[in-house]
């Protein structure tokens, strides 16, 4: 059955947890980007999961209620929880190791375009003209930004886009899937459950790969980016994101990632230092325009 998506004025607590979720996606890009400068992506990932999900247990613990999911969705928790923990958040850092802060921004102002997507494909939402015109007009830009510079210089970045855009795709999905849960068990409980059951994917290959050695040696950067990674993200920005998703239809909630581009472009300039070439700019544009067509009524 087709949805039909509601045009009246956001709630205001939902607004603010959007625009919230947002400004700590802007600073994610710029905080993983500048801890894999000194430590392994993947070492760095596993343990971002390992600690949200020891955070959330915590949380859970200390609010009471419910610590476990009920036993008949166990199977949908390990699921999600492998592409909301390792392959969302994987894909996400070892592509940023890669690749530059500006153009995971890009890639995650798509995230509404997938999620339109994914509702034609579940017959949620119709065929529209415009956002067809819209979907190619953002691909194209995501074509100028990881060619721009010809394929022998971006062959490294493109390489790291290509994981980002990975990372999108399971976000797409889990963005699209976990309205349901989160209507149901609240946002906080659908992003901590997701997280331990990513975490319990992760257990298993935790001795092999986190090398704590590096973060020892590492700056205090590398430190407060961890910190910023598993408390703000993995727990803020993941709880504000469901707690949205818990009021509102997915692709109202999805439209918002339309201000990461932006705000990490701007971010990334001013603390990183990333310079925004051409193919940035008309990438971003064409991206954002693709968007903004896809989004029209």
């Amino acid at each position: 059955m087709t949805e039909v998506v509601s045009r009246r004025p956001l709630p205001l607590p939902v607004l603010l947890a959007l625009l919230g979720q947002t400004a700590i996606s802007a600073g994610t890009h710029l905080a993983a980007r500048r801890a894999t400068q000194d430590v392994d992506a993947i070492s760095l990932v596993t343990l971002r999961i390992l600690l949200s999900a020891a955070g959330y247990l915590g949380l859970l613990a200390a609010l009471g209620g419910p610590r476990l999911p009920p036993r008949s969705t166990w199977r949908w928790w390990l699921g999600f929880g492998l592409l909301a923990g390792p392959v969302n958040q994987g894909f996400f850092v070892y592509g940023l190791s890669q690749s530059k802060a500006t153009h995971a921004g890009l890639l995650y102002g798509l995230t509404p375009v997938g999620v339109y997507l994914l509702g034609v494909a579940r017959k949620k939402e119709r065929p529209n003209p415009s956002r067809l015109v819209g979907i190619a007009v953002a691909f194209a830009g995501v074509l100028v930004l990881l060619l721009g510079r010809g394929l022998a210089a971006a062959l490294g970045p493109m390489v790291g886009d290509l994981f980002i855009l990975g990372a999108v795709v399971a976000w797409v999905f889990w963005t699209a899937e976990s309205r349901d849960m989160a209507r149901e068990f609240g946002g906080l409980r659908t992003a901590g459950w997701s997280l331990i059951a990513g975490a319990l994917w992760c257990l298993p290959a935790a001795p092999f790969v986190v090398k704590l050695e590096e973060f020892l040696a590492a700056p205090a950067i590398v430190w407060w980016c961890l910190f910023y990674l598993v408390v703000l993200t993995s727990m803020g920005s993941y709880a504000l994101w469901n707690y949205a998703l818990s009021r509102t239809e997915a692709s109202r909630v999805a439209v918002f990632a339309n201000l990461q581009p932006i705000a990490t472009a701007l971010a990334a300039w001013g603390l990183l230092d990333e310079q925004l070439g051409w193919e940035t700019l008309v990438g971003g544009a064409f991206v954002l325009l693709g968007v903004r067509l896809a989004q029209r009524s």
